[in-house]
């Protein structure tokens, strides 16, 4: 069982920044991890995701403005998320180990 607790969520402008993070309680070095979004009456979708090697992939639309990277000493993933749009607004989650997080809720608005 791992705990995930994703956090960094908050309201920002369109344009504006935000860093999400999502902190293990167990080690993170073996496995892949996973950002997922959600609106409410919609399916969860798959926005970023960094491999074991490091890897990355993106949901196009987000391509060229976040960014996912992984501190495996800290077991923690962060999303980088620039040039935010009002589109971008979600619950956001993260998933490894098989488990979910609770959600960090991001907000664009002006």
């Amino acid at each position: 069982q791992v705990h995930l607790v994703e956090s960094g969520g908050g309201l920002v402008q369109p344009e504006g920044s935000l860093r999400l993070s999502c902190a293990a309680s167990r080690s993170i070095f073996s496995v892949d991890v996973l950002w997922y979004r959600q609106v409410p009456g919609k399916k969860r979708e798959l926005v970023a995701m960094i491999t074991t090697g490091g890897s990355t992939n993106y949901l196009d639309s987000v391509k060229g403005r976040f960014t996912v990277s992984r501190d495996n000493a800290k077991n923690t993933v962060y999303l980088q998320m620039y040039s935010l749009k009002p589109e971008d607004t979600a619950m956001y989650y993260c998933y490894t180990w098989g488990q979910w997080g609770q959600g960090t809720q991001v907000t664009v608005s002006s």
